[in-house]
């Protein structure tokens, strides 16, 4: 199976370690809702802009592969579009899906496949998401959130060989998961060796409340400074709550690079439908 090292190639000026390939592209999703056409054209300029080396893989639900097709062939890139293909017409379309992106071969190269978990996550189901996706394909499920089922469920997905993915906000209160909540999902994730991948949420990279929404939204640059402390078994709560920026940038300079990659073999990535607005973030952070 491919690994988030694999995953996070570097990319161009020298892009840190830390933040290599860390935002996927998520346009197609909300908040965003890009069309198809600007979706392609916005990833193929981000692959040759000055930050490529932040971007990582295109996100395209399974329904819309046609459409991306259709797309890709207008635009004629120079080399495949990594995608994450995002499983939304359930388990069982999963084979023909991941059998029109092979058969696209100069178009598009398949690095991983995402869908949910159903809510009790049972190892038949685990099993046959193990047999439909290709073992050089990296394979993310997102267990429903709840109470210490949620946890159980994540455990199992890791010892099934999948990442357990981690919702980080959406349209509802509800949709946030909590300081501890997130924390005790690091707990799991962390101690037992294995890659996760974050979602919806993450916009920018400190934690702040949303002047329109009224959403306390978990940030980006929080979750790497909490993955590197839970690696050092340090204050893990203290950096998802902290909303001083300098601070946690300057956590995050002091890492050396074998930590940050230590840090990115736990917090593979995460999907925005930005590239721009954590590039901005960052840089005024001095972390770009």
């Amino acid at each position: 199976m491919s690994s988030a090292v694999e995953l996070r190639a570097p990319g161009p000026r020298g892009t840190p370690p830390l933040l290599a390939r860390l935002v996927d592209d998520a346009a197609l999703f909300p908040p965003g809702n890009a069309t198809m056409a600007d979706a392609v054209r916005g990833h193929l300029d981000g692959r040759s802009g000055e930050w490529a080396g932040v971007l990582g893989l295109f996100l395209c639900p399974a329904s819309r592969l046609p459409e991306l097709i259709t797309e890709l062939i207008k635009a004629k890139p120079v080399k495949p579009l990594a995608i994450s293909l995002v499983v939304d017409t359930g388990l069982g379309g999963v084979p023909k899906a991941v059998s029109i992106v092979e058969s696209r071969s100069e178009l598009l190269s398949l690095r991983m496949v995402e869908m949910p978990a159903p809510s009790d996550v049972d190892e038949v189901w685990l099993e046959r998401v193990s047999e439909f996706v290709p073992e050089d394909v990296i394979r993310v499920v997102e267990p429903r959130r709840g109470g210490a089922e949620w946890l159980d469920g994540v455990a199992r997905v890791i010892e099934h060989g999948s990442w357990p993915k981690l919702r980080c906000g959406g349209l509802s209160h509800e949709a946030f998961p909590s300081v501890d909540q997130v924390g005790d999902f690091l707990s799991v994730v962390s101690g037992g060796g294995v890659s996760f991948k974050a979602t919806a949420g993450l916009h920018n990279a400190i934690r702040h409340t949303s002047q329109e929404s009224g959403f306390t939204h978990h940030g980006f640059l929080n979750l790497l400074v909490a993955t590197a402390r839970s690696l050092s078994g340090k204050d893990v709560r203290e950096a998802l709550a902290e909303t001083d920026g300098e601070k946690l940038a300057e956590e995050a300079k002091a890492l050396s690079d074998p930590a940050a990659h230590a840090v990115r073999g736990v917090f593979a990535s995460y999907g925005s439908c930005s590239l721009t607005d954590p590039v901005t973030d960052l840089e005024k952070l001095g972390l770009l």
